[in-house]
């Protein structure tokens, strides 16, 4: 049986964009399934009422799509991880480490295909990957998160 090579998400997506740019330049779209849907901080939550965050139409349709946000890279807890903290704005400390008056609002928990070594540069960041929504709590970690981002990518924006 015939068995295709895996590519790291990073290439796939490259492949994949290369192939819709070419088709496009040719008249044949594969359509936007293909495409990454931007999605801001501000477009995540509906609300904030006495029983919490809701969540806004755009993040919900979102669910299970190709996403791109761009903010900032919360300090790491280790040098070495498969995941980090996407934020809004810059922090110089450590999010798990501030006290709740401290926490950010709007954060989404960034997990990669593998570990990486992270080099904090407080400089904006676009990540790609799939949106996951809703409560889930990382087996490993025990970090509870509403939204994720994951099979994550990330560059400098």
């Amino acid at each position: 049986m015939y068995d295709q090579p895996r590519f790291p998400a990073l290439h796939r997506r490259q492949m994949l964009r290369g192939t819709a740019a070419l088709l496009a330049g040719l008249g044949l779209g594969i359509g936007p399934a293909l495409a990454a849907d931007n999605l801001t901080f501000d477009e995540m939550y509906g609300s904030v009422g006495v029983l919490g965050l809701t969540f806004s139409d755009k993040l919900k349709r979102l669910d299970g799509q190709a996403v791109a946000m761009r903010g900032f890279m919360a300090p790491p807890l280790k040098a070495e991880a498969n995941f980090f903290v996407l934020t809004q704005i810059p922090m110089a400390l450590c999010p798990f480490c501030s006290s709740d008056a401290d926490w950010p609002d709007n954060i989404v928990v960034v997990y990669l295909g593998e570990a990486q070594t992270f080099e904090q540069a407080n400089a904006t960041i676009e990540v790609e990957g799939r949106l996951e929504v809703g409560s889930w709590t990382d087996p490993q970690t025990g970090f509870v998160s509403l939204v994720r981002i994951v099979d994550a990518e990330f560059r400098a924006a």
